[in-house]
């Protein structure tokens, strides 16, 4: 079988291109005391509020228990609020606190020069066709894309 180069492996290139963008994103956001996986809580919860720990999870790619933690860290902070008593079930859906919401404008701001970054390297068309090329190998492997991937495109979990 003809083994291609590692920097000629798709995979191996996006996972390399995850790893920096993680590391550029954690170097600006820790000065502003936030880890990539408390800032992609605190961005969704500002996109749609009162999501459950569930629903961040997934839209953060952390455990359900991971981002448990994340969430627990966030509201001792005073960045979080969740109900005392579940409204129905075990579900406890968060929202953002004033502070949160500070957070999150603050945090937006110092990942600014990341994300002129990478719009500098994929101007359009080619961002557009980048896009739709992600999107499709997502698909590909698991079905269609979950709606705060389509509107949340700076997330990014802490593996």
């Amino acid at each position: 079988m003809n083994r291609r180069a590692l920097n000629e492996d798709l995979g191996y290139v996006l996972k390399q291109a995850q790893m920096a963008l993680h590391a550029a994103m954690d170097g600006v956001l820790r000065p502003c005391g936030l880890t990539v996986s408390q800032y992609s809580c605190l961005e969704l919860l500002h996109r749609v509020p009162e999501q459950t720990n569930a629903q961040l999870a997934r839209g953060v790619f952390v455990t359900a228990q991971s981002m448990n933690d994340v969430l627990r860290g966030l509201q001792r902070r005073g960045l979080v609020e969740r109900s005392a008593v579940a409204a129905s079930g075990r579900s406890r859906p968060a929202h953002l606190t004033a502070r949160g919401r500070q957070a999150v404008l603050e945090a937006r701001q110092a990942l600014e020069p990341v994300q002129l970054v990478m719009e500098a390297i994929t101007q359009a068309p080619e961002h557009s066709q980048l896009l739709n090329s992600l999107r499709a190998i997502v698909i590909a492997f698991e079905g269609d894309v979950p709606a705060t991937e389509k509107t949340t495109p700076t997330t990014d979990g802490d593996s």
